[in-house]
Order: structure tokens, then sequence, then C-alpha cells
């Protein structure tokens, strides 16, 4: 034991971007293992305190919400890693201001937005897809959540890119925790689902809020204090970041409308009740990967840095190695959901759930192959090529969607997990291609450039 714990440290004190990653995700790895464990618990309550309809009318509520969130506001945190990450590296503190500040207004102008938009958006919601005019005020109450968000992209891609994973960690588990507690006290005092709605409600703004907090502190310290002065004069060139901003937004929003979007299509053509076990299919399954998730806040960073380095060895070890870990976590869930799946279902949740077994399984495999690949997307954007997943997705999506509106009300839940794993599997696939070629044409261009 001691001669292998000696192997992995001085493996580890030779891969010192593999360990600095490894380091990171582990405080994220942290919160996640025990936020993994209340997510579970906190499904498990909800579930069994509301039954399969009005869980799957819960899926609908935050669904609708924070998808028109996303589709109306910038998503600022992957221009911030991109733009900061590269100005921190050449020490342009000026440029690094404005490029903060520029994310901020942007995120912040587009979420009112976007909370405006859900005003107006919340009745039809509840009658097309809720198809329950009572739900109308619970719509227009959770959207709450968008105000508490307002900067929470930006402040999130900070807290990432000056490696504070520690604090963002701590506020996983905060979330976690308070939410857990509050639908523990709705099971145990037969709350209703106003109740379950106000526990993952404050989960939200705990979310929303706090890296904002976190941010403003950290900031000064990495870049001057008046830092909020930096002139947008000083932004990089204006072309570039427009296109990256817009691109990694219209790529997001089409992957939002593509794989999150499911327990509203689900509303639209079936019933609650066909999204009640769809969102218990997703409860299983977003917890069982959630171990991996780490890994793509704290690997971006790393990868931006390797690349604008034209460290491209370094770059394919790092990749190599996180798939690696990656894929066997993955594989273990499966094996574990195959051999016992049915039993936990019905352990946990009871045998009224068991309908969701399937489609659990069928989820699966989409996003057990887009985990073990999970830098796919973030691997494009480091390079700068955030019009590729633009476009990949788009594709994918318009495919996707379309071939649902055929597909759903024929087959059920069942063919639109089918629909989504084959999303997840082909876009994932495509852009890992992508990505990897890239590498080599750079390492190609250097070897030709140095003979």
């Amino acid at each position: 034991m001691k001669a292998l714990y000696s192997r992995i440290s001085t493996f580890l004190a030779n891969d010192r971007v593999l360990s600095r990653v490894l380091k990171n995700t582990g405080y994220l790895f942290s919160s996640s293992t025990i936020s993994l464990l209340l997510s579970f618990i906190q499904s498990v309550f909800a579930a069994r305190l509301l039954g399969v309809a009005a869980f799957g009318m819960i899926g609908i509520i935050i669904t609708f919400v924070s998808n028109v969130n996303r589709l109306f506001s910038f998503r600022m945190g992957e221009f911030i890693v991109r733009f900061l990450g590269k100005e921190l590296t050449d020490n342009n503190r000026q440029r690094a201001g404005a490029v903060v500040k520029v994310a901020l207004l942007i995120e912040g102008s587009t979420s009112l937005i976007a909370f405006l938009c859900l005003l107006l958006l919340a009745p039809l919601g509840a009658r097309y897809i809720a198809k329950d005019m009572q739900t109308l005020p619970l719509i227009q109450f959770f959207g709450i959540s968008i105000l508490a968000n307002l900067f929470t992209e930006t402040s999130t891609g900070v807290l990432q890119i000056t490696n504070h994973f520690r604090s963002q960690a701590f506020l996983n588990l905060a979330q976690s925790v308070v939410t857990a507690v509050l639908i523990l006290i709705a099971f145990f005092t037969d709350g209703s689902i106003v109740f379950v709605l106000i526990a993952y409600l404050t989960g939200k703004i705990i979310l929303g809020v706090g890296p904002v907090i976190l941010a403003f502190h950290y900031l000064p310290r990495h870049l001057d204090r008046g830092w909020w002065k930096a002139p947008l004069s000083a932004l990089p060139p204006f072309k570039e970041v427009a296109q990256f901003a817009l691109s990694t937004n219209l790529s997001g929003t089409i992957k939002m409308v593509a794989s999150e979007s499911e327990p509203l299509l689900l509303g639209y053509f079936l019933d609650s009740q066909s999204v009640g076990y769809y969102k218990l299919a997703l409860s299983i399954v977003n917890p069982l990967m959630m171990p991996i998730t780490p890994f793509i806040a704290t690997t971006f960073p790393e990868l931006t840095r390797s690349v604008v380095s034209g460290l491209w060895q370094s770059l394919r070890r790092l990749l190599r190695r996180v798939t690696l870990i990656s894929a066997a976590w993955t594989g273990m869930v499966l094996l574990v959901m195959i051999v016992l799946g049915r039993w936990l279902i019905r352990l946990f949740y009871t045998s009224a759930f068991l309908p969701a077994y399937p489609v659990t399984m069928l989820l699966l495999i989409g996003f057990g192959f887009a985990n073990i690949f999970f830098w796919n997307r973030s691997l494009l954007l480091s390079f700068g090529k955030a019009n590729i997943p633009l476009y990949v997705l788009l594709i994918t999506a318009v495919l996707k969607t379309g071939l649902a509106f055929w597909v759903v009300p024929r087959t059920g839940m069942m063919g639109e997990g089918v629909l989504l794993t084959g999303y997840l599997v082909i876009s994932t696939g495509i852009m890992v291609f992508i990505g990897l070629k890239m590498i080599r044409k750079q390492e190609l261009t250097e070897g030709r450039a140095l003979s």
C-alpha cells in the first residue's frame, strides 16, 4: 500500500496540470458526493410526498422557468473562462477588468429581459404544457429564481478561472443541504406542492447569489481594485468577443432545447404522469453522473491554458487521463443499475414508479457517453471555435426536435428517451472527433515550422 501511494504521489508530481485538476476537482467532488446523496434524498421524499402526477408537475414548472431564463439570457461563464483566462495569462489586467465588466452588463440586462418574458409566457405554459391554469401563480413565483441569477454565470466563471473551487464547492453543498432539509420538513409535515417548490427555489437563490458575493470579494486580489473602472475600449477585438459570446449563447440555447426540455415536450404531447416517470429517470441519472460534473468546471481552464501556451502533449495527456477516470465511474454506475436498478426504484420510490426503469437505462447510455467525453465542447471553446459546437448542436437538435413531433405522440416517453440518447451520442462524438483533429493539426503545423 505504501509503495502504491508513493507511485501515485510521484506520478502526480510529474504531471502538475493533472495534479491541479484533481486538487480542484477534489473540492467540488467532496461537495458533489454529499450533494449526490442529498439530491437523491430530495427526489425520494419529494416523489413519495407528491406522487407521480404532482412530481411531474414540479418538473414542468422548474423546467419551464429555467428554459425561459436560459433562452433569453446570455451564458457568460464560458466567455469569462475563455477571455479572462487569456488576459490573466498575458497579465493584461485592464483588459481583464473590461472583460468582467462587459460580461456583468450583458448578463444582468438579458436576465431582466428573461424575467419579463417569463411573466408574459407563463399563461401559455400553464395552459398548453402544464394543462392546468392553477399552476400559473406557481410558475410566476418560481420566476424569482431568474432575479436571483442576474450575474451568476459571470461570477461562477470568475471563481473557476481564479481557482476558487473550494468556495464554489461550499456553495454547492450549502444549496443541497438547505434544499434537502426543507423537502424533509415538507414530507414529515405533509406539505403541499408549494412547500416543495419553495425548497427548490431557496436552493436556486443560494446558487444564484452566493457566487456573486464571492466573486466580488476575490476579484480585487486578481485584478486592480478599481477593475470595474476599466474602459470597455480595452476589450479584446470586438468581432472576436461578439462572435464567441453569440456562438456560445446560441449553442447553449440549442443544447437546452434539445436535451433539457424533455418535461415540457412530454407535458405538451402526453400528460403529467408521463412527465413524472421521466423526471424520476432524470432524477436518478443526473446524480449518478454528478461526480463527473466537477471535471467540466476544473478541466476547462486547464484546457484554455494549454491551448494558449501551445502545450499539445500536456493537453493530450490531460484529456486521456480524465477520460479514463470518467469512463471508469460511468461503467460502474451502468453495471450497478443493470443489476439492481429495478430493486432500488421499488425500495426508495415505491413500485408506482417502476415504469421509469426502462427509460432510466436508456438515458444512462446517452448521458454516460456524454460524461465520458465531457470535455468535447470545452476543448473547442478553448481553441476559440465557439461556432463549431453551435453548428453541430444546431443540426443535431433540429433533427431531434423535429422527430419528437412525430415520435413522442406515437411511442411516448421511450421514444423521447431514444431521441435524447441518440442526440447526446452523435453530437458528442462529432465534437470529440473535430477537437482531436484540431490538436493534431496544430502539432503538425508547429512540427513543420520547427523543421
